[in-house]
């Protein structure tokens, strides 16, 4: 029996990797429709950068459909 399987970390990793894509396109749309809204963070006077947060949502979306798949794949 190897120690990967013991300690599950083929699963673990996964997981982390869906964890990690599901918060960055859940931040990035919660921050746009913030944005849409009228509503900014207290104290930021730079403008919002709509393509950035487009594009991380989108990177976001490809990490946690990599993780949902490794899951099941594997």
């Amino acid at each position: 029996m190897d120690i990967l399987e013991v300690l599950g970390l083929d699963d673990l990793l996964a997981q982390f990797v869906l964890a990690i894509g599901a918060a960055m396109w859940l931040g990035n749309a919660f921050a746009i429709y913030q944005n849409k809204r009228g509503r900014s963070p207290k104290g930021v006077d730079t403008p919002f950068n709509v393509v950035r947060a487009w594009w991380l949502l989108s990177v976001g979306v490809l990490i946690s459909l990599w993780g949902l798949i490794s899951m099941f794949a594997g």
